[in-house]
């Protein structure tokens, strides 16, 4: 898992879900920038914040977390090496039968570096899941600004989606559909263990330092990410030809890319009851 833990308040609960779910092996977690118009140490936050999640997790050195990349990418001939690109491609070579899912939350920065620095990824087993990009066809987004996470790095999304990778992309108006209420959130998460207290608290306190009126709920949308390793068909999709990105974030299809897969529609309610039951009986362990 990829993620820019600290941007905002939904990656944190991608990352317990997955670490709760026992189909998935979980061979690492990869701090991630998310730019720097909001802090300008964002890939040491995202790395703090993980860190936290698996104290209160007690789970402390048990998942191995490495850094990616701190900054976007500077063209799409400079890949830049680290802990966290080095995992990637390890994972990725590895001689194993199963396949390795890469979900990204944030930009695409540490999986074009680990393409730039070993092509033969892209003949392997691997299926990168990125939560990013603007809607298709007319729907979602505003013109002349790039989604956020495809915002923090442009020319990697390129270098990714020019590629041979197997990706499955949830653009912004499918992970938009991922909205809970602060009711549901203070019933089936708040009350287990310290985890759960944390998860609502630091929701609460981001919504409240970010919005200027009143607000009673958050889209959690880096868990799509979750849902589809665990079950690819909780959403439609359809495959098109994969764009590349113009600046401004809209789709080029000038070139002839591969085709990709890009989810329509996410079942929500799976996602949403499946963490929020595996949270409770961990709680429940832990007492």
């Amino acid at each position: 898992m990829n993620t820019d833990a600290k941007n905002e308040a939904d990656d944190q609960f991608a990352i317990v879900h997955a670490l709760l779910s026992p189909s998935l092996d979980i061979r690492g977690l990869v701090p991630a920038h998310f730019g720097n118009r909001r802090t300008r140490s964002s890939l040491e936050e995202s790395r703090e914040e993980i860190e936290l999640l698996l104290r209160l997790m007690k789970l402390d050195g048990q998942v191995p977390v490495a850094d990616g990349v701190p900054y976007a990418l500077p063209d799409v001939g400079t890949p830049v090496r680290t802990p966290g690109v080095e995992l990637i491609i390890s994972e990725a070579m590895r001689d194993v039968a199963e396949p390795l899912f890469v979900a990204f939350l944030g930009p695409l920065t540490d999986m074009a570096s680990a393409l730039l620095l070993e092509p033969r990824i892209a003949e392997r087993d691997v299926t990168v899941i990125w939560i990013g990009g603007g809607g298709y066809d007319g729907r979602g987004g505003d013109p002349g600004r790039p989604e956020f996470n495809l915002s923090n790095d442009i020319v990697a999304a390129n270098i990714v989606f020019s590629s041979e990778l197997r990706v499955w992309q949830i653009p912004a108006p499918t992970y938009r559909m991922m909205a809970v209420g602060y009711a549901e959130l203070d019933e089936k998460v708040a009350p287990y263990g310290e985890i759960g207290d944390y998860l609502v608290r630091q929701l609460v306190e981001w919504n409240e330092s970010q919005h200027g009126g009143s607000i009673e709920f958050r889209v959690l949308g880096d868990s799509p990410a979750i849902g589809l390793m665990l079950h690819p068909a909780c959403g439609t999709w359809v495959e098109r030809p994969a764009p590349n990105f113009r600046h401004d974030g809209s789709y080029d299809f000038s070139v002839a890319n591969r085709p990709i897969r890009t989810y329509d529609s996410i079942d929500a309610r799976f996602i949403h009851e499946d963490f929020f039951a595996k949270l409770r009986a961990f709680a429940q362990r832990r007492v």
